[in-house]
Formats: C-alpha cells, structure tokens, sequence
C-alpha cells in the first residue's frame, strides 16, 4: 500500500505510536473513494444496542440483516465499518478484506434507567477484535457522568493492549449524566472539553456530535466570552473543536446523529470540511433510508470531502 504525501504527514502526528496502530491508521485512511485525502466517512451501526431493532430498522427493514451494512459501506466506498461483536462476526467471513472494519467495544441500551450515572458494558475483548481481523477498537466514554472516572480506567486498559497488538483506538466521547442538562450536552465548549479528554486518553480518532452555539459551563463561558473564541457559525465550532484536539494533530470524526433531512446532512458535511475536520461517521442517516438514496447521498458526502 503506497500512502499518499497527507496520510503520511497525518501518521508522523502519532509519535510513539507502534507500527502496527500506524499501520491501522494508514489501512483505514487509504480505503474506499476518500483513500488518501486525510478525509473518512465511517458506517457505524450499534444503534441496535442503543435503541432497539425496531426504532434503528424497521423503516428500513433490509437493514435487520447485518450483511446490509457491510455492502452498503462498500459499495458506497467507505473508509470503515463499526458495529458491535455479534454484527460484525455475522459478516466476517462473508466480507473478509473487503472494508477496514472497528469493533465497538462497549454499549448501553434504552432499557437502562441510568441518568446521572449514564454507563455502558464493556461486550467484547481485544483478541475478538484481532480475530475478526479489525483495523481498530472502538469505545464511548461520558464526560460528566457520575463514573466517567471508572470508564476512562478501562478505556486506559483496553486501549493500551489495543496498540500493543497492533490496532487502532477509536473514542466515542459524549458529553451525558451528572448534571449535564440536554442543551449542555451539546455545548460548544462542553464538546471540546470532551474531544481534549478524548485526546488527552490516548484515542487515536476521536468521534464527537457537532456542537451547538450553546456554552454550558459558567467558567469556561467568561473564557469564551473574554477571547472572543468564535463559535457563531458551525464551521467555526469544527473549527474550535479540531484545535481542542492538540491544534489538529488528531483526527476528528463527525457524528450525524438522529435521523434528519438530506439537506440538513449535507450541509453538515459542508460545514465538517470547512472547519478542517476530518469527515463524517454517519449511522441512521443511512441505514434508515432506502439503499438507492443512501448510496445516494453518501456520493454527495463524499464528493463534499474531496473539495468538490
């Protein structure tokens, strides 16, 4: 695999990182239509877990089948695949080698009542990721969370024998519990504070939602306020947030989070390109609409992605 002058600049980011992780990084930015821009569009599919079979696929009921997700990443020609254990294990011979797959290691579903203390299961292991033949692991930690502490302890574990044998580490970190209200969660500041902490684990490709306009938190709002830090348009929240990530030297992906109109998506990916992030990791968005419009519109998100 010959890496492009940008992968390679974007790997020399990641020092002290072993080969194997670069390797993995190398193998998930150089896949699909995006392969080699410094840009990703990933598929993840854990909304099963998180909100039940029926609310994720029963308006779109091809999408029960896990072997749907992998050919619709493919075929739209992704940088990577994430799902849970059981999904990806469903296809993993079906779909061996064709698409950078990422084990999502943790879950939490609907069913709990956990609020404050918003938690989630460890459901899978390292060797299941390298069994699978998985470019990376994948994890969510909570900032704000009642056990956001115990959560970065075994996000610390699992990914240090993640890269010791060689894979990547992605970080789910979203902003949920303790005292956090709906509208904090999404905070432009609250969102950064969270994609730093995700930085500062160790995480290798950091996933956060686009933030709002909103400031969250009283003290971080006189700073934002003070230096004038520009937040009024979403590119510059992309912007801000690529900045919390070490001034860029991480990658940042996306989310596209509750399903929403085509325009409403591919203005996002506008604004995701403008602000130099790194590009869109996009569940519902596609796999909730039929598979001609899906591939449809993920061809639009990637033509946004190369410049077009």
């Amino acid at each position: 695999m010959k890496l492009t002058r940008r992968v390679r600049e974007m790997l020399d980011n990641y020092e002290g990182e072993t080969p194997g992780t670069k390797a993995n990084l190398a193998r998930m930015l150089m896949a699909g239509r995006l392969g080699g821009t410094g840009r990703m569009v990933i598929l993840p599919v854990d909304q099963g877990f998180e909100h039940g079979p029926a609310r994720s696929f029963a308006v779109n009921p091809a999408a029960y089948d896990p072997h749907y997700h992998y050919q619709l990443a493919i075929d739209a020609g992704l940088n990577a695949y994430a799902a849970p254990l059981g999904p990806l294990a469903a296809g993993a011979d079906t779909f061996a080698g064709a698409i950078p797959t990422i084990l999502k290691m943790n879950s939490a579903n609907s069913l709990s009542r956990q609020k404050e203390g918003a938690d989630q299961a460890v459901t899978a292991s390292v060797d299941d990721a390298l069994r699978l033949g998985c470019a990376a692991i994948g994890f969510t930690i909570y900032p704000g969370s009642d056990v956001m502490y115990d959560q970065y302890e075994e996000f610390r574990d699992l990914s240090r024998e993640a890269k010791a044998k060689g894979l990547a580490v992605v970080l789910w970190s979203y902003p949920r519990g303790g005292e956090l209200t709906k509208e904090a969660e999404l905070a432009v500041d609250v969102i950064g504070y969270a994609a730093h902490m995700a930085a500062l684990l160790g995480a290798n490709i950091i996933k956060v939602k686009l933030p709002s306009d909103f400031l969250g938190n009283k003290d971080s709002k006189k700073v934002y306020e003070e230096k004038k830090i520009a937040i009024s348009t979403q590119a510059d929240r992309v912007k801000h947030i690529m900045q919390c990530c070490f001034d860029g030297r991480r990658i940042v992906v996306f989310s596209g989070g509750a399903a929403k109109g085509e325009d409403s998506v591919v203005q996002d990916a506008r604004d995701i390109y403008a602000g130099g992030g790194n590009g869109s990791i996009i569940g519902r968005n596609c796999f909730q609409r039929p598979r001609e419009e899906a591939l449809k519109l993920l061809d639009q998100l990637i033509e946004i992605y190369k410049g077009k």
